[in-house]
């Protein structure tokens, strides 16, 4: 479900990275603590403000109750959450790696990158071709997509970890960003320590506060 909340002059405050926690489940609901959400990315316009998009995934109750809002719904959230990507100040080859629907943050973030004059490559993989998350999207917003399926269904055969080596050497690339599963995020960051390729990861878990007093 791709959700998009007006949220204002906060918009200005969230940066690629950054994620957002939300109560769930009305007043009424046993479900107390909030729900986290990477924000996928954030806009503003003169004629509804500041927006910011989510992608999520129906699995658990709190993020069920959220996909069954409806429009006009008025939420409790706390925004901008977590450390924001790291942006370099000068021009460099990046390349993006995500997940499935975890990839969803990705595509603010090579906005920000092009905007700064960096190269731009991304992979994007899944278990398979229907939860690679907007490969049209991704295709118009970087310089080179790249999309591995572990079943074969669409792009290369097996996980993005199986690519990686590759891409980094023969685009010469100069820092990783990655955004899905912890394993696969594991699995990158052995990748970037061996190559000796700087990498910065968001990942999505359940926390109890979203602020780092709940340890």
């Amino acid at each position: 479900h791709q959700i998009i909340i007006n949220i204002g002059e906060v918009a200005a405050t969230c940066k690629p990275g950054n994620f957002v926690a939300i109560s769930v489940g009305g007043d009424s609901s046993r479900m107390v603590l909030r729900r986290a959400f990477a924000i996928s990315r954030v806009s503003t316009s003169s004629t509804v403000g500041g927006t910011m998009e989510l992608i999520v995934a129906p699995h658990g109750q709190g993020s069920k109750w959220l996909c069954q809002q409806g429009e006009g719904v008025v939420l409790d959230l706390v925004a901008p959450l977590g450390t924001a990507f790291g942006i370099p100040t000068e021009p460099v080859r990046s390349l993006l790696v995500g997940g499935g629907y975890g990839s969803a943050p990705l595509f603010g973030l090579s906005e920000v990158l092009k905007n700064r004059g960096c190269r731009v490559d991304m992979v994007l993989g899944a278990s398979t071709a229907m939860k690679i998350y907007a490969p049209l999207d991704g295709k118009r917003s970087v310089n080179s997509l790249t999309i591995v399926t572990e079943d074969g269904t669409t792009g290369i055969t097996g996980k993005v970890t199986d690519v990686l080596a590759e891409i980094i050497e023969t685009n010469q690339i100069d820092i990783l960003y990655s955004c899905g599963p912890m394993g696969m995020l594991e699995a990158i960051n052995t990748i970037s320590s061996k190559l000796g390729i700087v990498h910065q990861c968001a990942i999505e878990e359940a926390m109890a506060c979203g602020i780092g007093v709940c340890m």
